[in-house]
């Protein structure tokens, strides 16, 4: 046959699950198991008449003259390659997926192009691990006579494909049938929509930062439309670099519409693909390519964002449609300084946030008037005084003069008002002024995932605990995988009497963060409020080991074993902690909690006193915590309550 003449056949398309992931972790493993992949399906091929057209990578692509052969073919892979894994640790298992089509290919220099490798290489990535997607074409061809059952997984749109087309799979006999009666079946709303981590594609790997910016900035863009629910930052990157369906990420975050994409950047040029894909059919609901100049970014943002509501047909306001297509800077050396900065300050230790802080300052010299930097300054600084790596006093006041900066340029900056909330209550004490502020944010932008925790933190220092949950639940709903909202939800459902429902939840948490002390803390501190002292104290032991023995979690580790009768222990803490600051900052709230524990509460109030004086930002937290209830009826706490504004209360 002459090249360039067209003809019918059935192409197989096969694909190593997680292989571009592996060989980033262990290259030599990922080579060896392509090898031994080889030596396990060329055999077959020649047993079925299957005609190898070329490798790539981990990729075979296979011609047949008859769909029948192709199918028997694929079972006998997937079969020979299970009995290869059988004995193997899961490390040095193959894990293949197959796609079969029955189409029409042209033949050039010995290779094959056509709208059925198209299909067959589409098809590939919708079979599950170990299993063989077919199109209809095949199913039609092959059914009668193939010895397995052939099970229709409905429509699907594929990718460069203009109609979508009915996919099968096959029933492998070692796997359990799936139920999939009506009620298992639970559709994701396509109006909860995830930004998955956009991969860097560019030759500078210091370049990764501007990709997790872009899919920042497209979470932030898509927030600005009411009808949308974005889910937050903190969430999806959970999946950078993780191979996984898009059907089971939809189930993890239930949201029903994900977009992925990848970007380039080369100089002052960028090359961005995004598609919106339906988590439930794994269809493609929409894509698009951009080819332009770095300063067109925010014209490719505001066009996806438009995209996808168009495509989700979901209405937007003008408001919103002037919101996502606003150019935040004409400064593309501001702009990237800005991502730079943002991608250090989502990082958690105090040189990440220096740096930050650095990349924002000087995103502002390139351009005064760049809001989005004022606010990145803010938030650095709030940030210094949460962690006490600043003195609150040189901290938060400089916090609030970025926030307010940043408003002048941009009235309607969401990051702007939750940042100068936060100042006024943490530190200025305006209770009224800082839930006007975050309650504006939250108006200006309704998934802001950070905003409504904070403003759940307001509500729990107001003793409106039921509000407080309501918020801290919205938060969560919107960002499942941050650990901290996750850590909170569960102390306030410890708050409101819940406490067994807090353990349930904060068990989870901590399995899926073993390494976070702030899940710890809370966990610990509801299985006190339980009763259950001794799982309170290990618990709280691990939490101050995970904290590198940061003085928040000793101290509430003193006060629980303090309040347990281990006070000669929660004494030594005490002495450590007065030590400590003779030469660094200890905030005197954590040691009048550890006095106050162990019965010296004249001592806690001369350090409750000052802190009251240094406007301390951990004082108000008093007023949330249960083991401070006497506390809170001795009459000179209630006049320092008076003194930061609170008004009258009657503790329970």
């Amino acid at each position: 046959m002459s090249d360039g003449e067209r003809r019918l056949v059935a192409i197989m398309y096969t694909d190593m699950v997680g292989y571009t992931a592996l060989g980033q972790r262990n290259e030599s493993l990922s080579l060896a198991l392509v090898k031994e992949q080889r030596k396990i399906i060329r055999p077959i091929l020649t047993r079925h008449s299957g005609k190898e057209i070329k490798t790539m990578g981990d990729a075979f692509l296979v011609e047949f003259t008859n769909a029948l052969d192709a199918v028997r073919c694929a079972y006998d892979i997937q079969r020979a390659t299970r009995e290869f894994n059988i004995s193997l640790p899961m490390e040095s298992r193959i894990h293949l997926r197959v796609g079969l089509h029955l189409g029409d290919v042209v033949e050039s220099q010995g290779d094959i192009s056509g709208d059925a490798v198209n299909v067959a290489s589409r098809i590939e990535s919708l079979a599950e691990d170990g299993g063989v997607c077919l199109t209809r074409q095949v199913y039609e061809s092959t059914h009668s006579k193939f010895e397995l059952p052939l099970v229709s997984i409905g429509m699907k749109s594929l990718k460069n494909v203009s109609e979508p087309m009915e996919v099968y799979k096959m029933e492998m006999p070692w796997k359990q049938p799936t139920p999939s009666t009506p009620s298992q079946v639970t559709t994701l709303p396509r109006d909860r929509i995830a930004v998955l981590p956009f991969v860097s594609m560019s030759p500078d790997l210091n370049d990764e930062y501007f990709a997790d910016g872009l899919t920042e900035e497209l979470i932030d863009r898509l927030c600005q439309i009411g009808e949308l629910e974005v889910i937050a930052r903190t969430s999806v990157m959970v999946y950078k670099k993780k191979e996984k369906k898009a059907a089971e990420i939809g189930r993890e975050l239930m949201a029903g519409a994900l977009i992925e994409g990848s970007v380039r950047k080369a100089g002052n040029r960028i090359r961005v693909t995004a598609q919106l894909v339906d988590a439930n059919t794994e269809g493609h609901l929409w894509s698009s390519r951009y080819d332009k100049d770095l300063q067109d970014v925010f014209a490719i943002q505001s066009d996806i964002a438009e995209q996808v509501a168009e495509a989700l047909r979901v209405r937007l306001l003008p408001s919103e449609r002037k919101s996502i297509a606003k150019k935040s800077t004409e400064s593309t050396e501001a702009y990237a300084l800005y991502l730079k900065g943002r991608y250090y300050w989502h990082e958690t230790t105090r040189e990440d946030n220096d740096n930050a802080l650095r990349y924002f300052e000087e995103s502002t010299r390139f351009d005064p008037n760049y809001a989005f930097a004022y606010a990145g300054i803010a938030d650095c600084y709030h940030n210094a005084g949460d962690m006490r790596w600043l003195p609150p006093q040189e901290a938060y006041p400089k916090s609030r003069i970025y926030a307010e900066k940043a408003i002048e340029i941009d009235p309607l900056l969401a990051e702007a008002h939750a940042a100068l909330g936060a100042v006024f209550f943490h530190y200025d004490w305006k209770w009224l002024e800082s839930e006007g502020e975050i309650s504006r944010a939250i108006a200006l932008r309704p998934s802001y995932a950070d905003a409504h925790e904070m403003y759940s933190v307001l509500l729990m220092l107001l003793l409106r605990l039921d509000e407080s949950y309501e918020h801290i639940k919205r938060a969560y709903e919107l960002d499942p995988h941050a650990p901290d909202i996750g850590a909170n939800l569960g102390a306030i459902m410890s708050q409101v009497g819940r406490v067994e429902e807090a353990i349930g939840h904060l068990k989870k948490m901590a399995q899926a963060n073993p390494d976070n002390p702030f899940v710890g803390l809370a966990l610990g501190l509801s299985y006190y409020r339980s009763g259950r002292n001794r799982e309170a104290v290990d618990e709280l032991r691990k939490a101050v080991e995970l904290s590198h023995g940061d003085r928040l979690y000793l101290s509430r580790l003193a006060m629980i074993l303090g309040r347990t009768g281990k006070t000669e222990e929660a004494g030594s803490i005490l002495r450590n902690l007065e030590e400590s600051a003779k030469s660094g900052f200890v905030s005197g709230v954590d040691t009048a909690i550890i006095l106050e524990s162990i019965g010296r509460r004249d001592d806690a109030f001369k350090y409750l006193e000052k802190a009251c004086t240094e406007r301390s930002p951990f004082l108000p937290n008093i007023r949330a915590i249960p083991e401070m209830r006497d506390l809170r009826k001795d009459p000179r706490w209630i006049s320092i309550e008076s003194r930061m504004g609170f008004p009258p209360t009657k503790p329970t």
